[in-house]
């Protein structure tokens, strides 16, 4: 605008004079055939919601307060996170006093349950008409009921049942791929048979476990606890000797319950 004030005549001429050179002389076609966009070379930083986050109390605690406004916020928040590892949490709040938090705990809970059970239902159709070297539905059905059956929403029949078909998913897996059983496949079918009080069944993968996978910690953990739930005394401390004599690494749970049991 200055230019164009002090000097219209020169500087309409300049202006003019530069647009028709880089029309005609510099303007082409950007050649991006050498150019890689690579994702693993971003790192993304967000920026941390803190009034969120100042705002997060464990559900036991929040359900004592009598304060329904919090109380909601508190609700919303955890609905907006991640569902699938907090429907234990939310599961707590259908007993609150406040009826418009035990609404939203009950849609929540209707919606990822329902989803779950047709998830599931749909894999096990899957499993049964799968050929013999095809796995994907097993595998899909042990990692993804596991995250959702040991947080105990079910009702206790209907808890039995998925904790069968997650079995009937590893025997499957196990015959046609025993290497595709990783240890926390393992752990998680013993655990969740263990937890049902099956203990044959779970006596039965505590072996596999420890014939494919002798170094694991979980081979250990597994039969300790499976022992321990059995009042099984004689093997409960012959498995924890044999885990102190090991070279396997230990985590602090598992160094708390030799130092208890020691």
């Amino acid at each position: 605008m200055i230019i164009m004030i002090l000097c219209p005549v020169v500087g309409s001429l300049y202006f003019f004079s530069v647009n028709l050179v880089f029309r005609t002389i510099f303007r082409q076609e950007v050649d991006l055939a050498d150019v890689v966009f690579s994702k693993e070379r971003v790192k993304q930083h967000l920026k941390a919601d803190e009034d969120r986050e100042r705002n997060l109390v464990p559900m036991e605690e929040a359900l004592a307060v009598s304060d329904k406004k919090n109380l909601r916020m508190l609700m919303l928040n955890v609905i907006r996170g991640d569902l699938k590892s907090s429907l234990e949490s939310i599961a707590l709040a259908l007993n609150s006093e406040d009826s418009e938090t035990s609404h939203y705990a009950a849609s929540v809970l209707r919606d990822e349950l329902n989803d779950f059970r047709v998830h599931v239902q749909d894999l096990y159709t899957d499993m049964k008409v799968e050929e013999q070297e095809q796995t994907e539905a097993e595998t899909l059905l042990i990692d993804s009921m596991n995250p959702i059956l040991r947080q105990k929403v079910f009702t206790g029949m209907e808890q039995i049942k998925f904790v069968h078909i997650m079995d009937e998913a590893a025997q499957s897996l196990y015959q046609k791929n025993p290497s595709s059983m990783t240890p926390k496949r393992y752990e998680a079918v013993c655990l969740q048979l263990i937890e049902q009080k099956e203990f044959e069944k779970a006596s039965e993968w505590c072996e596999r476990l420890a014939q494919m996978y002798p170094d694991e910690l979980v081979s250990y953990t597994c039969q300790l606890k499976l022992f321990f739930m059995e009042n099984d005394r004689e093997h409960f401390f012959e498995a924890l000797n044999k885990l102190k004599k090991s070279d396997v690494i230990i985590d602090n749970e598992t160094l708390e319950l030799i130092r208890v049991f020691s």
